[in-house]
């Protein structure tokens, strides 16, 4: 079975941290994109930053740059979301996908298409929950 783990969501007040964990299974990470979406009640789903494997370049909506930053563990199948400096507007549930590059990560409609049509596969996590509370 293919598929992404979304964990380490959790309450946080304004100010403080979280580590996201994108976790997959059934596939490698290294020739794809992997990024991470969320999407808080009564809006629209939108990407928040994506890292491609085969070159690590790293994207990020304007409203995080500075205190959020995506990583990857090879070894570990594994891509992780830091979150410093949390504000209210971050409560969202977090969801991971991947895709065969970044390209349409801010469109969250269309990432992880090309990857379905190449493949057959399709990534996307059940998501995991982050609350923060001023």
């Amino acid at each position: 079975e293919v598929q992404l783990v979304e964990s380490g969501g959790g309450s946080v007040q304004t100010g403080g941290s979280l580590r996201l964990s994108c976790t997959g299974s059934g596939f490698t990470f290294d020739d794809y994109a992997i990024a991470w979406f969320r999407q808080a009640p009564g809006k629209a789903r939108e990407g928040v930053s994506c890292i491609h494997y085969s070159d690590h370049n790293p994207y990020y909506t304007n409203s995080v740059k500075g205190r959020f930053t995506i990583s990857s563990d090879d070894a570990k199948n594994t891509v992780y979301l830091q979150m410093n400096n949390l504000e209210v507007e971050d409560t969202a549930v977090y969801y991971c996908a991947a895709d065969l590059t970044c390209r349409l990560y801010k469109f969250s409609n269309s990432f992880g298409k090309n990857l379905k049509s190449r493949t057959g596969m399709d990534t996307w996590g059940k998501g995991t929950l982050v609350t923060v509370s001023s």
